[in-house]
Formats: structure tokens, sequence, C-alpha cells
């Protein structure tokens, strides 16, 4: 470690290059965290829930950003689902 900061003291343009790496790595892991805990599609165990789009609520956006987004029931799948149970 004493090293490294060495190095940082010598080739001081090295900097803002670990700073951006730190930067991008950091949002990375954040970006990775909230999609695990918060998205439907995003699946750990498959043996307890083999088809988690079932559970997915169709009043609630699964987007980051949605505009004016309006759902309707498609009354071909409905029917399929209803012959299928």
């Amino acid at each position: 470690m004493r090293g490294f900061f060495q190095m940082l003291k010598k080739k001081k343009e090295l900097i803002p290059l670990i700073g951006f790496m730190a930067f991008a790595a950091t949002g990375a892991t954040t970006a990775s965290i909230y999609f695990l805990f918060t998205k439907s599609d995003v699946i750990l165990n498959k043996t307890s829930n083999p088809e988690p789009w079932e559970r997915v609520d169709p009043s609630q956006p699964q987007k980051l950003i949605t505009i004016n987004q309006q759902w309707k029931p498609v009354k071909e799948l409905e029917l399929v689902k209803s012959l299928s149970k």
C-alpha cells in the first residue's frame, strides 16, 4: 500500500484516472445491488419461484423512467393463460 502512494506522488497524472475508475466501480456495484433487490427480472433462486414474471404488478412501472404508461390486458394472452390452467 505504501508503494502505491509513493507511485502516486511520483506520477500525479494517474490520480484522476484512479478517481474515475473508483467512481465507475462504485457506480457499477451500486447499480447491481439496486437491480438485484428491486427489479423482478433478476432471479437468484429459480427453484423457489420458476416463473417470477407472474408476480409482476402491471400498475407498477418496471423501468427507471416511464412516460405515459397505460397497461391493458391482451385478450389472446388471457385466453391462453385461462386454457393452460
